[in-house]
């Protein structure tokens, strides 16, 4: 029998308990063995539940017990979850979580100490919940250079925009209805801002390539500013917005990385991704282009992934699966304002729509006109191709000084 602890029974611990619950005879054939939670970690009570006796509210009776070999943390957050992880990882204690936040901040000092210790820190559930990508990436691509990924990797922006793009729903509306629905947390700003996206996109590139990609390093827009008229373009364009995370390996050696929304064309494996569910395209050498697909949250799909860690863990009590990323190497990551791209713009200029973009054709020679089908007086997008952000926002300003309201700006996906 091997004896765990869960640490948090909120929506993802009180699942992971019923999914072990639920599935003994098979999660025990799996893993060769009985799986027995001898604690949960809370400090609310919880008298009504048939588990009840197991729980506790002191953390050190979970650490200082010998016969707990895994730990999983369910809690959210950065602290205290990191010193649990930390404290459990010193004490020969192997941790499963699905906390992205942890993972992205802490991911590369939790793995060396993992590491020294002959212990597992697995993580598969913090990026696309019930998605399967950590383990396909590290195992199953481990003979590919991967070259880029791609992903919408928010199941709360995705419901949005697609109720935005189907049923020209505004943004306040949309969120309120995820909200509604349970799609979002009463605060969503980690959503709808992107912080979300760019945790698990940090993750997955710090797994692709070897090294700690911070949170912080990350160029990051949300869907905030994201109007009708710009899902209006993007249907004449030939796409649909999306809000994608992405990082690629440049021939310099180093990545670029970001979050933000794109204009997704119609031909894009990602651009029929909708509603609450994610997709993650992989683009590897010998493999080429690999799409995962699912749910990318909820209770129970997030649970699966943890229990699948658990019992991984279980099956690697003696023999360490391998894990790993390096802390970030200086300078690792190229700043966004100097790489190259093609970006969408709306702008606004008295009442007639054809001389507001003569305005901006002065500026972006070579731009191409987008003409949706009902056009607003005075406003007008076009596409300018190959162009640094740094120089594009430097002729944006130009251009306000002349007059002309920059409505948005949006990037245009290379995938």
């Amino acid at each position: 029998m091997a004896d765990i602890a869960v640490l948090g029974h909120g929506v993802v611990g009180s699942g992971v308990l019923e999914v072990l619950r639920t599935h003994v005879d098979s999660i025990t054939r799996r893993a060769k063995e009985e799986i027995h939670v001898k604690y949960i970690l809370d400090l609310r009570e919880f008298p009504d539940l048939p588990y009840a006796n197991s729980f506790t509210k002191d953390f050190n009776v979970i650490l200082k017990d010998a016969d707990v070999k895994i730990v999983v943390e369910c809690m959210g957050g950065l602290e205290p979850a990191f010193t649990f992880a930390k404290q459990c990882l010193s004490n020969g204690k192997s941790v499963v979580t699905s906390n992205k936040e942890l993972v992205a901040a802490k991911g590369a000092e939790l793995l060396a100490l993992a590491q020294r210790n002959n212990l597992n820190f697995l993580f598969e559930a913090s990026v696309g919940g019930g998605i399967p990508i950590i383990r396909p990436i590290s195992q199953c691509l481990a003979a590919n250079e991967v070259g880029e990924i791609a992903g919408i990797l928010n199941g709360t922006t995705n419901f949005i925009l697609t109720k935005m793009i189907r049923e020209q729903m505004g943004f306040e509306e949309a969120l309120k209805m995820a909200q509604e629905l349970g799609y979002a947390e009463r605060d969503p700003s980690a959503d709808v801002e992107g912080a979300d996206a760019c945790r698990k996109i940090c993750i997955l590139a710090s797994l692709a390539f070897g090294t700690h990609v911070y949170p912080e390093n990350v160029h990051t827009e949300g869907i905030t500013k994201i109007t009708l008229g710009d899902v209006a373009y993007a249907g004449a364009w030939g796409g649909v917005i999306k809000l994608i995370g992405q990082v690629s390996m440049l021939e310099s050696g180093k990545i670029a990385i970001l979050v933000a929304p794109m204009f997704i064309h119609r031909d894009s494996q990602l651009a029929n991704v909708d509603d609450v569910f994610n997709g993650i395209l992989v683009r590897g050498d010998a493999t080429g282009d690999v799409v995962f697909y699912g749910k990318g949250a909820g209770k129970l799909p997030t649970a699966s992934a943890v229990v699948a860690d658990v019992i991984d863990c279980v099956k690697h009590f003696k023999a360490r699966k391998y894990l790993f990323w390096e802390d970030a190497k200086p300078d690792y990551v190229e700043p966004f304002e100097k790489i190259p791209g093609d970006f969408f713009v709306h702008i606004q200029s008295g009442e007639n729509s054809a001389e507001a973009f003569a305005q901006a054709e002065e500026l972006f020679p070579g731009a191409s006109r987008i003409i949706r089908k009902e056009e607003v007086p005075g406003e007008a997008g076009f596409c300018v191709n190959g162009i640094t952000p740094e120089a594009l926002e430097e002729r944006l300003r130009s251009l306000e000084q002349k007059g002309v309201a920059l409505l948005n700006r949006i990037k245009i996906s290379d995938f």
